[in-house]
């Protein structure tokens, strides 16, 4: 890459400034952009919706003619009638038993005929005059008994009326005399009959309404009903002419030969690169303001060129109409960037990815919903995945594509799409997704070491390779300086127990702290852990304290040499350089004041390079590398005297503001106490001597043993003791000779 844009601008280019930066970032934008539009700039068929090609089917082709599978089904719900249903039916029976009552009333009252003639009068409302002075003499006229007959013939015509319902317009069919006649089916006068109809014609109104609702879903019944018009194209059938305009069949039979439609033009270039560059500033934003530690050139790098490989691939799918866009790798590039970075990080990339592809592809929206599932899926499994188990990757892959599978299923279901085929097809796809998680599991596998490699960058899987005591780093700091060796392992014991109690990196840590002091590697025996082990002199106490603060101070420059040299990644030597922050060597400082005065001795000559610690583990390690050494100078220490020699060494780093670029809280820094303590306490507790014991233990036993039981224990016993002596000078014989290999 580097080589690239020094051939194109013919100048070197420093990714750690902003210029460098923004270079790099605006060839990742351009290079995707062109990927993008690739697949338009490719296919020159319109212009202004004129086919500028000859175009013939090279299979054959069945589109649905939308538009005129419409028609049919608009002209089907046309023939639909209004449903119409009865109401008020019961309104209608209480206005008639009503009327009755008053009619009766009348009859049975005491008054004179004259009054009584006012009163029906008043009560028939009949618009025919002719007929109301009928219906009036009628019912003066009549007896009781035969106007009580007449009204429940006409409640009889009544009842078959409402069980038919009464539309409007049609009132006067319904007082029509001869059909009263009709339905009564009896010898009725002229008169009766006119009683019958004028009280109908006083109480019955329409009761007949329609029913919207059941007439929109008999409409849609029909609809639905109307099976699609289809339009085939046969192979070798010419599908669009030179100066042909586009209909929308033939636009569709276009995009299942798997010919892009879009009439793109530089604006349209312009576009896709403006919406890239705005996309990848999300992400770079997010990335400068919630993740701050990969704010980095070699995690951009990493994220550029895993966009740059995925906008190919899904391109190249989305351009071949055979394959399914299902098969896009994006739950590759979600595992991949979690391992890379954190999963948070991983899923608001490909979110963005998503919106990106997307757009710019115009995939469908059950494209979005289920692939946004499948990076939910793919950040939760890679969160629960053991990175001592590389294999758990293909799991976490598989996992993705059977989540992406059963939301394809899902929404299938959710769009009705039950038939036998439409089932089919569902499972055709879900396969396809299930393929493209297992994909998405193997693929890191062989893209993580390489990336690992070439940027320098450290995930979880090169922390354990890092972790193995076998490297060759370790294998020197054990045999050339066992005692730094096997602080360091006390160091890396207390930072990993401290980084999982308060939330930071517990495998980073970890590994950091067994590396943390590989510079004295150069002078091993001018370290106290190292001198007792090899029954040497402190060669300190024939040097000045300023030359032996060189050699002591020197360790973190030489341990930043050494790591570079074999390779270690940054974060690794982010623990070389700041275990020790710009913290004073006091020891040495103390004796040049005895020595010299203090007013000739300042304490800056007597301090660390640093930097200070700007991660959470890395302050981790400064404290644990202090307390873990000063708590090992006490003798059978107490539980309260190691709790106070860890409380003074954090006072003292916080005082000296060792810890001011640190991320730390004070909750933070409560909790490593407290968790340095219990880690201490297990690892000063006393220790039995095994020798001993088993003397005693022969001792006792001759008080209630005859002799030739003691003679067996005693033989028993010996035995052990010699079989622990013989192991001894094995270990101690394995070791001279792997020390004398290392120095041939």
């Amino acid at each position: 890459m580097l080589k690239l844009i020094k051939l194109f601008t013919g100048k070197n280019v420093d990714f750690s400034s902003k210029m460098g930066s923004m270079a790099i970032f605006l060839l990742f934008v351009l290079v995707i952009s062109f990927l993008l539009s690739s697949k338009f700039l490719s296919q020159d068929l319109l212009e202004n919706g004129v086919g500028k090609k000859k175009i013939v089917a090279k299979k054959n082709i069945e589109v649905i003619d939308v538009q005129k599978t419409e028609l049919l089904r608009r002209d089907m719900a046309r023939k639909i009638k209004p449903i119409i249903i009865p109401t008020d039916t019961l309104a209608i029976q209480n206005s008639f038993y009503a009327f009755k009552e008053n009619i009766m009333r009348i009859k049975t009252s005491d008054l004179d005929r004259q009054s009584q003639y006012i009163e029906f009068s008043n009560l028939f409302d009949i618009t025919n005059a002719e007929k109301k002075e009928q219906v009036v003499n009628f019912a003066l006229k009549a007896t009781k008994q035969n106007l009580n007959a007449i009204l429940t013939s006409a409640d009889i015509v009544l009842n078959k009326y409402l069980k038919q319902g009464l539309q409007d317009g049609e009132i006067e069919t319904y007082t029509n005399e001869e059909r009263i006649k009709e339905l009564l089916g009896a010898n009725l006068t002229s008169n009766q009959l006119a009683m019958i109809s004028g009280v109908l014609e006083c109480v019955i109104f329409p009761n007949l309404v329609i029913d919207d609702y059941a007439t929109e879903v008999a409409r849609k019944n029909a609809k639905s009903s109307v099976k699609p018009y289809t339009v085939k194209f046969k192979k070798g059938e010419m599908i669009l002419k030179p100066g042909e305009i586009l209909t929308q069949v033939k636009r569709d039979a276009l995009r299942k030969s798997g010919y892009s439609l879009l009439e793109i033009n530089k604006s349209g270039v312009f576009g896709i690169f403006l919406f890239t560059f705005l996309c990848g500033s999300c992400l770079v934003f997010y990335v400068k303001y919630k993740e701050k530690k990969y704010d980095d050139p070699r995690y951009y790098m990493i994220l550029g060129l895993l966009s740059i490989l995925l906008t190919f691939a899904c391109v190249g799918i989305s351009a071949n109409n055979e394959t399914s866009n299902y098969l896009m790798p994006i739950p590759a590039f979600t595992i991949i960037m979690a391992i890379f970075t954190t999963p948070a990080l991983a899923f608001v990339a490909t979110i963005i990815f998503i919106a990106l592809i997307s757009a710019t592809l115009f995939l469908e929206p059950q494209f979005i919903t289920i692939f946004v599932f499948a990076a939910l899926a793919s950040v939760f499994f890679v969160s629960k995945i053991s990175y001592s188990r590389r294999q758990d990757l293909i799991k976490c892959g598989l996992w993705t594509g059977v989540v992406m599978g059963i939301f394809i299923l899902s929404v299938s279901i959710f769009e009705d799409q039950l038939s036998f085929n439409a089932v089919k097809d569902s499972l055709k796809v879900a396969s396809c997704a299930l393929l493209n998680g297992l994909f998405s599991g193997a693929f890191p596998l062989g893209i993580i070491p390489i990336f690992e490699s070439i940027f320098k960058a450290v995930t979880p899987y090169g922390l354990i390779e890092l972790a193995d005591h076998n490297s060759p780093l370790l294998s020197k700091l054990q045999y050339k300086a066992p005692g730094t060796y096997h602080h360091s392992l006390m160091v890396a014991n207390l930072c990993e127990a401290a980084a999982e109690a308060i939330g930071a990196d517990p495998i980073l840590a970890r590994v950091g702290a067994f590396y943390h002091d590989i510079g004295k590697l150069q002078k091993p025996l001018f370290f106290i852990e190292n001198q007792s082990y090899f029954g040497v002199e402190n060669p300190h106490n024939k040097l000045n304290p300023r030359l032996s603060k060189m050699v002591i101070i020197s360790h973190a420059k030489d341990g930043v040499e050494i790591a570079k040299k074999n390779g270690l990644p940054q974060e690794i030597i982010n623990f070389i350089q700041q275990h020790h922050g710009e913290a004073l060597a006091g020891h040495f400082y103390n004796q040049a004041v005895q020595l010299e005065g203090k007013e000739n001795v300042q304490q800056e000559q007597f301090r660390y390079p640093g930097p200070k610690p700007n991660m959470k583990e890395t302050a981790i390690l400064m404290l644990a590398d202090a307390v873990e050494s000063a708590v090992r100078s006490l003798k059978n220490p107490t539980q309260e005297e190691i709790e106070n020699m860890i409380n003074k060494i954090i006072t003292e780093r916080l005082n000296d503001g060792q810890l001011s670029d640190s991320p730390l809280t004070l909750k933070d820094i409560k909790l490593i106490a407290i968790t340095f303590n219990r880690i201490l306490r297990g690892m000063q507790h006393d220790r039995v001597k095994y020798q001993q014991g088993i003397m005693n233990e022969l001792q006792n036993n001759k008080i209630v043993l005859g002799q030739s039981e003691e003679e067996k224990l005693e033989k028993k016993i010996q035995k052990k003791i010699e079989n622990n002596e013989a192991k001894t000078q094995e270990n101690k014989e394995n070791k001279e000779d792997n020390g004398n290999k290392d120095s041939n």
